[in-house]
């Protein structure tokens, strides 16, 4: 079945050109909206329109296959990776219940010794430090 995946990516992908290019290869409704004032056709410029056109048409089959495809791929992806029927949830707590397991801190046998642990000298500390006299004169 990965040939019928890699098979609809490419489909997929021209398609996506191909609407860009319709898309851009056409004019806009408005873009008669100079001529229409004084010929008498200004229904044209307010959206009235005939037909469509062959690009538009084209271009509306394009955007059909394109969701087509689109669902196929979404498919293909979700149907080629499932194994089982198992949640997210269920995954993800079973994935960190065993890394849990496996790393769990190990507790030491023995309390510190003097050794172990580093010596930390500490200078006193004023409680009350005078206050800082100015010497500027006072005004």
């Amino acid at each position: 079945m990965n040939w019928l995946n890699t098979f609809t990516m490419i489909v997929h992908l021209f398609l996506a050109v191909g609407i860009i290019a319709l898309v851009l290869i056409q004019r806009g409704k408005g873009a008669d909206a100079g001529a229409g004032f004084g010929s008498g056709a200004s229904g044209t410029v307010f959206g009235a329109r005939g037909s469509a056109s062959f690009l538009s048409r084209t271009t509306a089959i394009f955007a059909g296959l394109f969701f087509v495809t689109s669902l196929t791929l979404a498919y293909f992806s979700n149907h080629g990776t499932r194994t089982a029927d198992v949640s997210v949830m269920d995954s993800a707590t079973s994935t960190s219940s065993s890394a849990a397991s496996v790393t769990a801190p190990v507790a030491p046998s023995s309390a510190p010794t003097e050794a172990s642990t580093p010596a930390v000298t500490t200078a006193p500390v004023e409680q009350n430090p005078a206050p800082a006299t100015s010497s500027a004169p006072a005004k």
